[in-house]
């Protein structure tokens, strides 16, 4: 009888060092909760969509595709390389501008190619930042999505 009654505190200490061990390491990791930064982005990232331009951006519906990457410099700088077609024609092959980029601490944030007259892009960065999704949005053109994913350091 007496060493069923250690077995059972045995038992009981287990459970009550094992629930302590599970309500330290979730408070741990609320506390250490991860956030964006500039940095989180860096490298290269591929991308490639489509969709449709509507009037009054022009002067008939067009269907484009683009495709291409971007290379993030990890402080709020970076390029784009991509080309873009409309209705099946190459518009603009290999375009080269430059971007500005934001990202806050929930990890959302804005891209802007330079000169700043093309659609803003809102963007959702994955928080180890191998992979973000985007939206652009501008009057006339569809909700343009897509993602992209880290594939090298350039």
């Amino acid at each position: 009888m007496k060493s069923i009654g250690l077995w059972a505190m045995k038992i009981a200490l287990m459970i009550c060092v094992g629930i302590g061990a599970v309500e330290l390491g979730y408070a741990d990791e609320r506390e250490h909760a991860t956030t964006c930064t500039l940095a989180t982005l860096k490298g290269r990232y591929l991308f490639a969509t489509s969709g449709m331009i509507f009037p009054p951006a022009v002067t008939q519906p067009v269907v484009f595709a683009r495709a291409g990457y971007r290379i993030f410099n990890g402080d709020g700088t970076g390029t784009v390389i991509a080309t873009s077609s409309e209705n099946g024609v190459i518009v603009d092959a290999d375009a080269q501008p430059a971007l500005t980029y934001t990202i806050n601490k929930n990890c959302t944030g804005t891209v802007t190619l330079l000169p700043g007259t093309t659609p803003s892009v809102e963007i959702f960065v994955a928080p180890n930042g191998e992979e973000f999704v985007a939206i652009e949005t501008v009057n006339g053109r569809s909700d343009d999505a897509h993602s992209s994913r880290r594939v090298g350091p350039e």
